[in-house]
């Protein structure tokens, strides 16, 4: 079982990152959003907020991104990238199911 975590960037003034909305506005029309079970917020303004210690944790200088922990092999992946995230989440359901 996939457990999967968006982080999402929120700027300074309180919005979000343009590419966070582009991600969100992907994963709903690509039908992926019952996919994220925890949004983290990766809050700039915030060293504390979820998000940033996750950026930090794995390594990560941008966002949005995405953390896939296989619950069954104890095994991580971390993608940046939307497309990357997208095809192995398609090819792990296709898998499972």
């Amino acid at each position: 079982m996939l457990n999967v975590t968006f982080v999402k960037k929120k700027l300074e003034d309180g919005s979000w990152c343009a590419k966070c909305n582009d991600v969100s506005t992907r994963l709903e029309k690509d039908g992926l959003l019952s996919m994220i079970n925890n949004i983290a917020i990766a809050d700039v303004t915030q060293a504390d907020s979820e998000g940033v210690k996750l950026a930090q944790q794995h390594h990560m200088d941008r966002a949005p991104f995405f953390i896939v922990e296989n619950t069954e092999t104890k095994e991580t992946e971390v993608f940046d990238i939307y497309f990357k995230f997208k095809r192995f989440i398609q090819r792990s359901t296709k898998v499972a199911a």
